[in-house]
């Protein structure tokens, strides 16, 4: 029997990212839920329960940091990794991002396929070593 696909979802405020990572993501086997705003994700991720939350960080009325403070915060999702992608990427931000604030990997845009799914693989990888 095959493995269940992973589900992975994805906060935007573009549509056309969303559009663009379901793609990317669909051919290499995910299951891809697009979220459109800050707004309603906290309500997505927890209907979802999703393996994996790929984050915009800036997006108008709720950004992407409110929203993994608020994850972080609660015990029935501060285990979902969470990888941002952004179009910041200075050093500065990308340290912060994955030293400070404790993020599994850091996306820039603009951003490939491989790229993407390598980052995704790899968190998902230590999720598995992490719980066993």
């Amino acid at each position: 029997m095959p493995e269940p696909k992973r589900t992975i979802l994805c906060i935007e405020d573009e549509p056309e990212v969303i559009e663009l990572i379901q793609v990317m993501l669909e051919t290499a086997g995910y299951r891809v839920v697009g979220v459109l705003g800050g707004h309603h994700a906290l309500e997505a991720i927890r209907r979802e329960k999703p393996d994996l939350v790929l984050l915009d960080l800036m997006m108008p009325g709720v950004d992407g940091w409110m929203i993994f403070k608020q994850m972080r915060a609660d015990p029935e999702l501060q285990d979902i990794p969470v990888i941002p992608v952004t179009a910041v990427d200075k050093r500065i931000d990308v340290m912060l991002a994955l030293e400070v604030a404790g993020v599994d990997e850091y996306v820039t845009k603009p951003f490939g396929q491989r790229e993407l799914v390598a980052s995704i693989e790899r968190v998902l990888h230590r999720q598995r070593e992490k719980n066993g």
